[in-house]
């Protein structure tokens, strides 16, 4: 049997010694990666009221309006050609799209002829005008424009 103690039992622990700060603007490894800025960044003002939310998707920025995605937003180096403005679609509706967007096609770093995604490149002479009514169209629910996805849901 152990005899019984009588009181706390404390030891002193010796503090580690002091080391010269760090500064963590000259420290690697305190460094801040700094953000991509926001490509076609009107497109998301234009929609602001629609309380949008953004994420990163393909290396571009996905944009969700409610339960659907709506928009991809892209200005990359590689495949320059399909940079623009992304719609969400479907191809029941690339006729009536067309009509009111001339300039769009399907994304071709998709390698299909065909796809889902239309975009509004940025090479066409009219793509802010066409891009601000793809966010009118949004604005006013067009059903056109918008895909509900499983990342959509989780949102």
């Amino acid at each position: 049997m152990r005899p019984a103690r009588s009181g706390p039992i404390l030891t002193k622990v010796a503090k580690p010694p002091r080391k010269t700060p760090v500064d963590p603007a000259t420290n690697p490894f305190f460094s801040v990666k700094r953000r991509k800025p926001i490509p076609h960044e009107f497109v998301l003002e234009a929609i602001a009221g629609l309380s949008p939310r953004t994420r990163p998707m393909f290396g571009c920025l996905a944009i969700y309006v409610g339960d659907k995605l709506v928009l991809i937003l892209r200005d990359k180096r590689d495949a320059a050609a399909d940079n623009g403005v992304w719609l969400a679609t479907t191809a029941e509706h690339h006729e009536s799209l067309k009509r009111e967007f001339p300039h769009m096609r399907s994304i071709q770093v998709l390698g299909k002829d065909v796809t889902g995604w239309q975009v509004l490149p940025t090479d066409a002479p009219d793509f802010e005008q066409a891009a601000l009514r793809a966010c009118e169209l949004i604005a006013a629910q067009d059903q056109r424009i918008g895909k509900v996805t499983r990342a959509s849901r989780r949102l």
